[in-house]
């Protein structure tokens, strides 16, 4: 279980607001992070990252606190587990995909679960190629599995479907979504694409100027209308 109880001052395109977060987070949740541009889902992802520091409040993770502004506890980066995938690609260009997937890996890591990536995400053929040799599509592939290797406590997912053509996110959806029930991963996933956030997400979290407003299923929080045309 994850507890997030932050808060942060940030300027938005309107001027400044509050990002100000009380929620749990269980395990194996699948959560779609939703909302207009600028309302604070980005800097969420962040700080749970700890790329961003709230001004005050904790996240604790299974107990272990990664975030404690009371006794100033602020766990870097490196040591939160986390996996993030973002909307554009970091992968090392002068590596190959088989480097890039290698380097991710630390000493408690299994080659088993690289291998099992692999498969999933159909990278077989890609291993040997450097990254800039590649798509934007077979990157994002490239970054998941990058990612997953690390076997994150928790997986984040900033738009990373949304510079890539309609046919090519039909596909990562469908590895992001074999790959959360294969790994019983829990994930934050921002998209501003319902149509995106029904085909993937058990939960929603609609943030407006900081605040979640609303949170529940899919069929509860996004355009009604949508839904039933997808179904």
């Amino acid at each position: 279980m994850i507890s997030i109880n932050i808060f942060k001052a940030l300027k938005g395109t309107q001027g400044f607001f509050d990002l100000a977060i009380d929620e749990t987070i269980n395990k194996s949740d699948f959560i779609g992070v939703y909302g207009k541009s600028g309302a604070g889902k980005t800097s969420l992802l962040r700080m749970l990252s700890g790329l961003d520091i709230p001004d005050k409040g904790t996240i604790i993770v299974e107990d272990t606190p990664w975030f404690d502004s009371s006794k100033r506890t602020n766990l870097p980066v490196q040591k939160r587990n986390i996996g993030y995938v973002f909307q554009e690609d970091v992968l090392f260009d002068n590596m190959t995909v088989l480097q890039n997937l290698h380097f991710a890996l630390s000493k408690s890591n299994e080659i088993k679960l690289l291998d099992e990536l692999i498969d999933i995400m159909e990278l077989e053929a890609l291993l040997n190629f450097n990254t800039y040799q590649l798509s934007g599509g077979q990157k994002q592939r490239i970054s998941l599995a990058r990612a997953l290797v690390r076997q994150p406590k928790l997986l984040l997912l900033d738009e990373p479907l949304s510079a890539l053509d309609y046919e090519m996110r039909q596909r990562l959806q469908e590895y992001i979504k074999k790959a959360h029930k294969t790994y019983q991963l829990t994930t934050l996933m921002v998209s501003h694409d319902p149509w995106e956030l029904y085909q993937l997400v058990d939960k929603v979290w609609q943030i407006n100027d900081g605040k979640i407003v609303k949170k529940g299923t899919p069929e509860q929080i996004l355009p009604l209308e949508l839904y039933k045309k997808i179904i």
